[in-house]
């Protein structure tokens, strides 16, 4: 066994930067049923149940397969519709500000609530749902966590469903990987431990960090800033159509009842409402898109908003030989052609996958 790592002391700082993990959790001041071990058990199996689409014809985890990092392995989701974006996994969701590909909701109750009203998805209206819920074997528990439903209004009945599914929500986080420990080990100074984790994976975390910079979007604990940003990816729909990317998300969010900033919020003190206050559409957010979190990504195939990316190889090889004309010529200039050799492609790749925990 080798005596060192490949890390230089400034790359080592860096890499204690993604952890510790998990974090700590805190409760959704915004859902008052955050953390409710009754809400919990109550939104998972609604979450498994087609009650929640109005003809039963599918829930939650037809699109969003336990079994498979809570995605599906098609490019696009499929709802009554081919939708046009991928499904994305629904792991580790607590306590980010933005959500969606789009970032069309602040709140994680209210992303759970779109799509039991979406015409293209459980096509629910709060009437119809209420009627739903009232008439399952779900009626006693939902009335022991918010009263008598036949008092309350339809809307009311509606979030308080989507609380519920944000409850158990929040419980699905990712396990510690083959990467943490390598981290946690840096952090101790347990050598015998840290040299343990592959050569090929650290010369990738060097890449990553380093020349590929891929930490610039990348970053802390989730290997994300849970921002939105052109990635290079085309975000023409077809010849007449393109998705709009966080400028639609903003127009949704921005006319939405279902913000922090709503009275739909639990918490008097609107915590984390000053986003969506102050956030401004521009029009260089045309086909950005939020940059999802790089933990399981190995269990997540296809990769980008559209899935037009098949495995992790091909998304190196996307970002090496990047097209920068695609890039908006009135937003961020931070892409470039990595010109990567096939064995730094190779080494990225190696350290992807020791952020999922199958390959610990």
């Amino acid at each position: 066994m080798r005596a060192e790592v490949l890390l230089s002391a400034d790359e080592i700082e860096q890499t204690l930067s993604f952890g510790p993990w998990p974090p700590s959790f805190h409760s959704d001041p915004s859902n008052r049923v955050s953390n409710n071990a009754r809400a919990i058990a109550l939104g998972e199996a609604l979450f498994n149940d087609p009650v929640l689409s109005v003809d039963g014809a599918f829930s939650c985890a037809s699109c969003h397969d336990p079994e498979q990092a809570f995605t599906t392995p098609e490019a696009r989701a499929l709802g009554r519709v081919l939708l046009d974006r991928n499904t994305p996994s629904l792991q580790n969701l607590a306590g980010l500000r933005w959500y969606g590909w789009g970032g069309k909701s602040d709140n994680l109750w209210a992303a759970s609530l779109h799509p039991i009203i979406e015409e293209q998805e459980m096509a629910h209206n709060a009437d119809s749902l209420k009627t739903a819920i009232s008439e399952s074997t779900y009626i006693d528990e939902f009335e022991v966590l918010f009263g008598d439903i036949q008092v309350q209004d339809s809307e009311l009945v509606l979030v308080n469903i989507a609380k519920t599914l944000s409850a158990y929500l929040e419980t699905l986080a990712t396990d510690q990987t083959q990467f943490d420990a390598f981290r946690d080990a840096l952090e101790n100074q347990d050598l015998a431990a840290a040299v343990s984790y592959p050569e090929a994976a650290q010369r990738g975390l060097q890449l990553f960090i380093g020349r590929g910079n891929c930490v610039l979007c990348h970053n802390g604990p989730r290997f994300s800033n849970n921002e939105f940003h052109d990635a290079g990816v085309p975000y023409f729909l077809n010849e007449t159509e393109v998705d709009e990317g966080r400028f639609g998300g903003l127009n949704f969010l921005l006319s939405s009842p279902y913000t922090l900033d709503g009275n739909w919020n639990d918490d008097p003190n609107r915590q984390g409402a000053w986003a969506v206050r102050n956030v401004r559409r521009n029009h260089s957010d045309f086909g950005t898109f939020r940059t999802p979190s790089l933990r399981g990504v190995s269990e997540t195939a296809p990769y980008m908003h559209n899935g037009s990316l098949s495995d992790l190889n091909a998304v190196i090889r996307h970002y090496s030989k990047i097209d920068t004309e695609r890039l908006h010529a009135d937003g961020e200039a931070i892409l470039s052609e990595l010109n990567l050799s096939e064995q730094e492609i190779a080494d990225l790749v190696a350290f992807l996958v020791t952020l999922s925990k199958e390959l610990y």
